[in-house]
């Protein structure tokens, strides 16, 4: 369900945040908030590429706290466009918080391998 859940975050409930946010361009918004899943770019950086116990938040560059404050920023864009854009972004890191809460309930040993940002 986890799984279920997370990806439909992504990639369903971005087309009601789109309605919601302007209903004449319904396709345009999806497709502007869709194009924020390219920060997930940074996963490939990691190693191993793929870890289900591992949390985005605060491990992958473009999902650290500093860019997160980059992101919230962002909303204060007087280009709707560009606003929703980081809409998108904020709504993808809330979308992964939500997982990594998820995966440390069911994983607790996963919670005590979290170490965020900075690492030295």
């Amino acid at each position: 369900m986890q799984t279920f859940v997370h990806y439909f975050l992504h990639f369903g409930f971005i087309w009601i945040i789109a309605y919601v946010y302007d209903r004449d361009h319904v396709l345009k918004c999806g497709l502007i908030l869709l194009s924020t899943m390219v920060v997930d770019l940074d996963h490939v950086f990691a190693t191993p590429f793929f870890d289900p116990n591992r949390c985005s938040i605060g491990f992958h560059p473009l999902h650290t706290y500093y860019a997160i404050i980059i992101y919230l920023l962002g909303l204060f864009s007087s280009n709707k466009w560009i606003r929703l854009f980081f809409i998108g972004l904020v709504f993808h890191m809330i979308t992964d918080t939500i997982d990594c809460f998820w995966t440390f309930t069911h994983c607790s040993s996963c919670l005590d391998d979290f170490i965020p940002y900075p690492r030295k």
